[in-house]
Parts: structure tokens; C-alpha cells; sequence
């Protein structure tokens, strides 16, 4: 029976470790982006603008 090979799972956990603090400090500048970005145009924000309330979308096609 071999012996396990702590030291292996170890740096294994230390790697997914890093990788996922990695993601979250990713995660966090990219909403700071979005609130910094918010912060700049903040009448704009929550609106959509579409000419949807010009025309509307059922017409019945002239056959």
C-alpha cells in the first residue's frame, strides 16, 4: 500500500486557494468599474433607450 502524499495535496489546496482569491479580487474591480462607470453618467442610469414607444409591435401586415 503506498503512502499518501500529503505535501501534493497540500499545494493542491494552496493552488485552488489562490485561484479563488484571485477570482474574488477580479469579482470586485469589475463591480467598482460598474459603480465608478454609474457614478459618471447617473442620469442615464436604469433607463433604456429604444424607439419601442414610437411604433408598436403589433401590426398586422397588409395582405
Amino acid at each position: 500500500m503506498a503512502k499518501p502524499n500529503y505535501s501534493f495535496a497540500k499545494r493542491q489546496r494552496d493552488l485552488a486557494k489562490e485561484q479563488k482569491k484571485e477570482e474574488k479580487l477580479q469579482r470586485k474591480k469589475a463591480t467598482a468599474e460598474e459603480e465608478a462607470a454609474a457614478a459618471l453618467n447617473p442620469d442615464t442610469e436604469g433607463e433604456v433607450a429604444t424607439d419601442e414607444a414610437e411604433a408598436p409591435k403589433d401590426q398586422a401586415p397588409d395582405a
